[in-house]
């Protein structure tokens, strides 16, 4: 059983001894029964985000989106977009063909081709020489840029855009003017480009394999009962290595998070239940450690995201979506634990990681939930100023909240002890009686409460007043 020590605040802090050792906590609040409490919840979130995230990559494995910009060198060197160019699209695995214009900028674009299949692009264009793309493949993000030369504007069969993809890309045409030095000069850097392209395309065609494998065998380990945090670290790490900025990458990041925190959640228990003071506090270091990798993975995860091109297709768009509102609830998630635990600073970053996650958040219940972890994170974090704010802004729509009465009064109290301000202790102590008035016998803290008040009878005699909390006036 948790045993109030000490009331008087230390940086915003009361000291509580749980089972002999001495931790932090507002009011003794317990990091123990925290935990326990929220492990369900955290553990579940992390499967969904997990399952969610992989149901997305498997969903979008099934259609991508093809894309890219013609242009035409001219007659002073400088090349410039081609509007309504035909693009031919074809498939060469399997039967199939697609086929388009490009717009007044000379871009053309494709929303949902089969993720699988292997093409061949070819691009025609009055008064130029037709060109061809081969090994083409849907959905990786690598647009299809081809750069014209002069020539009769001659549009590429099926057959003769397959050979003259396999040539280096170029087809020469009658009357194109082609044999010249520049022509030669030209098409030779045309070929160039189109093998550096051809192999950038086959590095990306490799990372995504890779970063596939990876997210599947970390989430498998993620949700493995009990979870391997270590393998899923270490899986999710080998996709990140292998192209950082892969749009796979927030993805990765979000759910290395998740694992890291509910890890150090894992070390911390045990760290403060260990009676060797050298293994606790070796413990604590590890799980703190392992709490400045969550905030950052998610951080990072978080502002990959927002780099991101703003997705054309539906399908792509209802997926950004999920993948936004999953990497904000888990940097959110993350910088409580990292705020509270690790660097009191970062409160107010925490404060923002929380604003964003609930800007997105429809759910209202959830919504409550993360106006409530907020706030107390920052009297978690001895900015009992700041949490004093949080908790009368749920306190005003939701009269009756007890949890958001108790940290109210502990707020109010701690506020109060470090101004030695007898007006703050007093509101404190008439939140807290409401609290002990409205709160459930069961609920963890009613008794911590009521010692809490006979406390401040006791030593500072100030003791619950009729009015209503806020409303006591200053002498």
């Amino acid at each position: 059983m948790s045993v109030l020590i000490n009331l008087k605040p230390v940086r915003g802090y009361n000291l509580r001894l749980y089972r002999g050792i001495l931790i932090s906590g507002p009011l003794g609040r317990d990091f123990m029964e925290e935990c326990k409490m929220r492990r369900s919840y955290v553990f579940n979130s992390i499967v969904a985000i997990a399952v969610l995230l992989c149901a997305s990559a498997i969903a979008s494995a099934q259609t991508g989106q093809l894309r890219g910009s013609v242009k035409l060198v001219g007659a002073d060197g400088n090349a410039a977009p081609v509007a309504n160019a035909v693009i031919d699209v074809w498939r060469i695995d399997i039967a199939g063909d697609y086929h388009t214009k490009t717009d007044k900028k000379g871009e053309w674009i494709f929303a949902g081709l089969p993720y699988i299949g292997t093409y061949v692009v070819s691009v025609s264009a009055p008064g130029a020489s037709p060109m061809a793309r081969d090994k083409v493949k849907a959905g990786r993000e690598i647009p299809v840029d081809m750069v014209l030369s002069s020539g009769d504007g001659k549009k590429l069969t099926r057959d003769e855009a397959v050979k003259a993809a396999a040539g280096g890309g170029g087809a020469t045409s009658s009357g194109g003017g082609g044999n010249d030095a520049a022509e030669k000069a030209r098409q030779a850097e045309l070929a160039k480009k189109n093998e550096e392209i051809m192999a950038a395309n086959k590095k990306i065609e490799g990372a995504n394999q890779i970063i596939g494998d990876a997210f599947k065998a970390g989430n498998a380990a993620l949700t493995a009962k009990p979870p391997n945090y270590d393998e899923a670290i270490k899986q999710y790490d080998l996709g990140l290595a292998a192209d950082p900025e892969h749009p796979g990458a927030p993805s990765l990041l979000t759910n290395k998070s998740g694992a890291l925190r509910s890890r150090g959640v894992e070390k911390y228990n045990a760290a403060i239940q260990n009676k060797d003071t050298a293994a606790r506090d070796a413990g604590l270091e590890s799980a703190k450690a392992d709490f400045k990798a969550a905030a950052e993975a998610s951080n990072q995860g978080v502002e990959l995201l927002k780099k991101q091109p703003a997705a054309t297709d539906a399908e792509e768009q209802k997926q950004q979506t999920t993948n936004k509102y999953f990497a904000l609830f888990a940097r959110a998630e993350a910088m409580r634990f990292f705020v509270t635990k690790v660097d009191q600073t970062k409160a107010d970053e925490g404060v923002t990681a929380y604003q964003e996650y609930m800007a997105v958040e429809t759910d209202a219940a959830k919504k409550g939930k993360a106006q409530l972890d907020m706030a107390q994170m920052l009297l978690d974090a001895g900015a009992a100023d700041k949490s004093m704010v949080e908790f009368k802004k749920i306190l005003d729509a939701q009269p009756d909240n007890v949890d958001a009465l108790y940290g109210m009064g502990v707020s109010e109290i701690s506020v109060g002890y470090a101004a030695s301000d007898k007006v703050k202790l007093q509101e404190g102590v008439n939140y807290l009686q409401q609290f002990v008035d409205k709160a459930p016998d069961a609920h963890r803290y009613k008794a911590e409460a009521k010692a809490t008040l006979t406390e401040l009878k006791n030593t500072e005699s100030v003791v619950p007043e009729k009015t209503k909390p806020g409303t006591r006036k200053r002498p």
